[in-house]
């Protein structure tokens, strides 16, 4: 599990610094600011691609006697740097586009640089399908983050793709609008990655469909007779939970235990728990649901 992490985010740098290089080569020399920003958000991909694989590398790691529950916190905190960083080259990108669309500029656009274009939209979509996959691998909101990033960088080369066409067949200033569409997409798409990552690190409750998964596992180990007060939240990545079980109160205390030991294993066999913590209630205390 942690080696396909690091190595998704090997070939996230590796990926992201060629499309750079031939997309700036591409952009100084065709002077188009569609493409330009294109490259500029390449460099902002290349960051964010060095702090997740410190993030996935620090979030492997092992609990420790200052993090008794882990560093799972590690990939939300990543997953945030990128949503910044995002929201702030989605404003720079607004502003010289409409500084430029306002200014006479030449554009030397050939088929270098569509080719370029197109390039970038096929390493891209791969890109976002290979990291997808491995998110949910490992479960990994970092990696997600970055496929969501990848699929919207696909949106974003086939808007300068549109642009430089634009260009390319006597309308410059196209290139100009379609700057300005495409920082209004990073902006957006940073603003959903980062409340996403936010949710993470406030420890928001888990959808329904894991809370309903929870309920059931419980109720189905041998000798539960109800469960009530369960609570759930993400530490990070993962998801902590706390549930009360009733028991028959004639039980003895190893028999009690026993059970609400498997009733633990059962919740933390799901995939995205992290931690169950059981408290075991003899009937006839307390109602169950």
């Amino acid at each position: 599990m942690k080696n396909k992490g690091r190595n998704a985010t090997i070939v996230m740098i590796a990926c992201n610094a060629f499309l750079f290089v031939i997309k700036i080569t591409a952009g100084i020399t065709s002077n188009s600011l569609a493409v330009i920003s294109d490259a500029v958000n390449s460099v902002t991909d290349i960051i964010s691609s060095v702090v997740i694989y410190f993030a996935v590398k620090v979030s492997a790691k092992q609990a420790d006697e200052e993090h008794p529950f882990g560093h799972h916190r590690a990939e939300p905190i990543a997953g945030l740097i990128v949503a910044i960083f995002a929201g702030i080259l989605g404003f720079e990108i607004f502003r010289t586009a409409l500084f430029q669309l306002v200014s006479l500029h030449e554009h030397n656009i050939g088929i270098f640089t569509i080719l370029v274009l197109l390039i970038s939209i096929g390493m891209k979509f791969i890109m976002s399908i290979y990291f997808k996959k491995t998110s949910h691998t490992i479960n990994s909101p970092a990696l997600l983050a970055s496929s969501i990033d990848s699929r919207n960088d696909v949106y974003i080369s086939a808007t300068a793709l549109v642009g430089v066409i634009g260009g390319f067949c006597g309308y410059p200033k196209m290139d100009d609008i379609m700057a300005i569409l495409i920082s209004f997409w990073i902006i957006y798409s940073g603003y959903k990655i980062g409340i996403q990552n936010i949710d993470y690190l406030m420890g928001r409750q888990p959808e329904a469909g894991i809370m309903e998964e929870i309920k059931a596992k419980a109720c189905a180990v041998a000798g539960v007779l109800g469960i009530h007060d369960i609570r759930a939240h993400y530490v990070g990545n993962y998801i902590h939970v706390e549930i009360h079980i009733s028991l028959n109160q004639h039980l003895t205390l190893t028999e009690a235990h026993g059970i609400g030991k498997n009733v633990q294993r059962a919740v933390e066999n799901i995939e995205s728990i992290h931690k169950a913590f059981v408290h075991i209630d003899p009937t006839g205390m307390t109602s169950s649901i």
